[in-house]
């Protein structure tokens, strides 16, 4: 099945660009470290799944790319094209002369309905290019205008146009430091807006990726490419084909149904974090060697004491004893709960890989069998050159601290009422943001209380 990406402001389009170079380099390596049928069959899985074959024999990006202003866009075309592996379907962009201020009113209440045919049109085009649609996959930044307002915007399009197709928001935390003054408010309008209409929210923030650049990867001037593809790597790792666990021979068949199924169990629960591991420059990869019980240990000493990268994790962080009836807010300090887990490995050995230990029940709220809280996806094929690779995309309390700092800023900035004139001018009033304060208590509440 096929995913159509939407890749939505200057963010988007550019993490857009860096997952399909990424898909593309790893399906053209030669380090598959697996059969050739094995790879072959990958191959196929990745180019139904992200390409479609044009007649030029250079594949096309099922994508559809939305900016205000052209710069970034035609830059994206360009770059794609110049590679010569891949490109992007030369009508399938939209974009105006004009952004959105970093307004997220802007971009939700004018630059929306007023291109919405347009854009719509685009994405009809794409869907009917593929054989079977899986669904959608939407790459956007909360803090600025175009991104989140209009980002938003497009989300409930998509919802209403295609009510029963599956839709995966991936979303940009940004920087805590902020780049933009008002960036609390599109953050709250955005992730209010999209935790109704989408199917989850799969996050990275700005912070994190930077913390692992910085750390894992040694860059010592770090740009917006460098954190792009990391994101990029992080994505790839998730979803390029694997082998669900009940899924028989061949490569999972509906990547996006078989991703938020299980993750998403309940509808107040929409927010998925990703972590990776291992993580270096290629450069020291020759010079290291991985076993898989270590990397599991500590992608599971990651996921509970919900650390960011496997360097500085807290070891002492250990799940509550089985039996013990503690109520909730008595929890050991900093663990994480989880609603549900996925862990997809990639490369040697994978078969015989145990990942017993994820499916501890006190990792879990109690109102779900760890049997369905917990999936494992494999293939022996391996990712971008790491010769055994795992990725965690997990539902749980990763998130909550973020989320409550973010609500608490923009709630602050309301009631001394600053900036708000920038939205009513536009049509978004006072009602609009207690009714996105409202959803986002509602969300932390629900978080908080697992």
């Amino acid at each position: 099945m096929s995913i159509v990406t939407v890749q939505l402001g200057q963010c988007g389009n550019q993490i857009g660009h860096e997952v399909f170079s990424a898909l593309c380099s790893d399906i053209r390596g030669t380090h598959g470290l697996c059969s050739k049928k094995e790879n072959e069959s990958y191959q196929e899985s990745c180019k139904e799944r992200f390409f479609c074959e044009e007649e030029s024999g250079v594949p096309a990006a099922r994508a559809v790319l939305v900016d205000m202003e052209p710069k970034v866009i035609s830059q994206t075309l360009s770059m794609a094209a110049s590679s010569g592996h891949w490109k992007y379907n030369s009508h399938s962009h939209f974009c105006q002369k004009q952004g959105s201020g970093n307004n997220w009113a802007n971009g939700y209440r004018v630059h929306g309905p007023r291109h919405k045919e347009a854009i719509m049109e685009l994405v009809q085009k794409e869907a009917e290019k593929c054989d079977r649609l899986g669904g959608f996959f939407t790459i956007m930044s909360m803090a600025g205008g175009t991104g989140s307002g209009l980002g938003a915007f497009v989300t409930q399009c998509l919802r209403d146009a295609f009510p029963t197709s599956f839709l995966l928001n991936h979303v940009i935390w940004p920087y805590g430091t902020g780049e933009v003054i008002v960036q609390n408010y599109n953050s709250v309008l955005t992730l209010s807006h999209l935790y109704h209409s989408s199917d989850a929210l799969l996050v990275h923030e700005n912070d994190v990726i930077h913390k692992i650049c910085a750390q894992l990867m040694n860059i010592k001037q770090i740009s917006f490419r460098d954190v792009n593809q990391v994101i990029a790597h992080q994505l790839g790792s998730v979803f390029q084909p694997t082998h669900t666990a009940g899924g028989g021979s061949g490569y999972s068949r509906n990547p996006l149904g078989d991703l938020l199924e299980p993750l998403v169990p309940h509808p107040e629960f929409r927010l998925l974090g990703l972590r990776n591991i291992p993580q270096m420059p290629q450069s020291s990869l020759a010079f290291s060697s991985f076993s898989w019980p270590g990397l599991l240990k500590h992608l599971r000493q990651i996921l509970i004491a919900n650390a960011h990268m496997e360097e500085g994790i807290d070891w002492q962080v250990r799940p509550p004893q089985p039996g013990s009836s503690i109520p909730s807010t008595n929890k050991p300090l900093h663990f994480n709960t989880s609603i549900a887990n996925l862990v997809i490995l990639r490369g040697k050995d994978v078969h015989s890989v145990d990942v017993g230990s994820f499916q501890d029940p006190s990792l879990y709220t109690s109102w779900l069998n760890p049997q369905d809280a917990f999936n494992a996806w494999k293939t022996p094929r391996a990712f971008n050159k790491y010769e055994k690779s795992a990725a965690l995309v997990s539902n749980s309390q990763f998130l909550l601290k973020p989320l409550d700092s973010i609500v608490g800023k923009a709630w602050n900035m309301f009631a001394s009422k600053a900036y708000l004139h920038q939205y009513t001018k536009f049509g978004i009033q006072e009602e609009d943001f207690l009714d996105c304060f409202t959803t986002l208590e509602q969300v932390i509440s629900s978080y908080t209380n697992l």
